[in-house]
């Protein structure tokens, strides 16, 4: 039988894991458990391209409800799933996406008491997402006592930043007492796309210079020269930088002790409003989604057209910004739900750009969707490149070395 990791990206009010062959680099299962803690919770099972029962189709999706509705309940489905397909002893290692390392993880590491420890130190640099990232290390560890457990960190890739990225003009005492520093999110999507990139463009790797923008209802984008980060606009938390689905981006910091005394709210309560009611929400008052937002504007709604207008102006800024930190640009890369389906978007942000070297081919970009890789400006033009990402793939990879079990 193979010998797979079992990779989990755990999420306050979802699961999302994938069993993966770290040699042939395949999906054998994945799969999705959503409203975790609510009602209709349910989970989405996905099969990759040989089904071990015969009665499966490659790709097939099925979906069943979540009996208790929380993450111990996704995981026995999916364990009870991994039984039932004969595939439960092939589960050698787990990899887990942890979002935030704060300085003291620069790479992945096997988790054992002290990086738990680590990790919950950090919870207080990224409160809706290490704690859930715990809790599904804790599941796991429950599940599969045995088992190599494997943390990949977001935060580790740009550990690379030089201290003039990376710090902020205040009291340098924040700093070094209490971490206030930008930190940087999405590394491992960064990761695999700028190899990715590096392969289609027939460079090595470590003589490029890519802007990489990771798009979905949280975006960011990074300056990335040689396969390394050397500056970001997520900064301490992921609600820096551009405007996002629900997350406001950059904003004057005045703004939360206005809106503190203007609405009388605690600064709890202010960064609620920034954090789950403002971005692509909070402007269109209409929806966080960019599919319903481009449908809405396609039909005359004004909010919805200037909510992705203001998204992409503000991302060409960024992505501007960052080219100051290489010097030069190779290819602009776009991933993410957004990146990589809303021709909209792109072509919103590619047409600012203009003075950069970046001309879009409309017909490229209009084919560009659904997960295909490929070149969305002229061939006279700067490369403008939409890549898939696989946060799920690099995790394997990269707890299948740590494990033993790379190819």
């Amino acid at each position: 039988m193979k010998s797979c990791i079992l990779v989990i990206n755990c999420g306050s009010s979802s699961l999302k894991f994938a069993l993966i062959d770290p040699v042939s680099q395949q999906e054998v299962l994945s799969g999705l458990a959503e409203k975790l803690g609510m009602a209709g919770s349910q989970i989405t099972f996905k099969h990759g391209p040989t089904p071990r029962r015969s009665f499966r189709q490659p790709g097939e999706k099925d979906v069943s409800p979540l009996e208790g509705g929380n993450h111990a309940a996704a995981m026995d489905a999916i364990i009870a799933r991994l039984k039932d397909e004969d595939l439960l002893d092939s589960v050698k290692a787990v990899g887990h996406r942890v979002v935030h390392g704060g300085e003291v993880f620069k790479s992945t590491v096997v988790i054992d008491d002290s990086v738990l420890a680590e990790i919950e130190k950090c919870s207080k640099l990224a409160p809706l997402h290490n704690p859930a990232n715990l809790l599904g290390i804790r599941t796991a560890m429950q599940q599969f006592a045995d088992l190599p457990q494997v943390a990949v960190f977001d935060t580790s890739f740009h550990q690379t930043m030089p201290e003039h990225a990376y710090l902020y003009a205040v009291p340098m005492s924040l700093y070094r007492e209490h971490g206030v520093r930008r930190y940087g999110f999405h590394g491992t999507s960064y990761r695999y796309i700028t190899s990715k990139a590096a392969e289609l463009l027939g460079k090595p790797l470590e003589e490029t210079a890519f802007v990489c923008a990771h798009l979905g209802n949280g975006a960011s984008a990074t300056a990335i020269k040689g396969g390394k980060s050397v500056d970001t606009t997520m900064g301490l938390t992921p609600l820096e930088g551009s405007v996002m689905g629900t997350r406001s981006g950059d904003i004057d910091p005045g703004i939360i002790g206005y809106l503190g005394s203007e609405l009388n709210l605690s600064v709890a309560g202010v960064m609620d409003v920034l954090n789950k009611k403002s971005g692509l929400l909070g402007l269109s008052e209409l929806s966080s989604d960019c599919r319903e937002l481009q449908e809405a504007a396609s039909a005359g709604n004004e909010a919805a057209k200037l909510a992705l207008d203001i998204f992409s102006y503000r991302l060409a800024k960024h992505i501007a910004a960052l080219t100051v930190g290489l010097g030069r640009l190779d290819a602009l890369l776009l991933t993410g739900g957004i990146g990589e389906n809303s021709a909209y978007v792109r072509a919103n942000v590619i047409n600012r750009l203009g003075f950069l070297g970046l001309k879009l081919d409309d017909d490229a970009n209009a084919a560009c969707t659904r997960g295909k890789v490929g070149r969305i400006t002229t061939e006279e033009s700067l490369p403008a490149l939409v890549i898939s990402t696989d946060e799920e793939m690099m995790i394997a990879m990269d707890t299948a070395k740590l494990a033993g079990l790379a190819a």
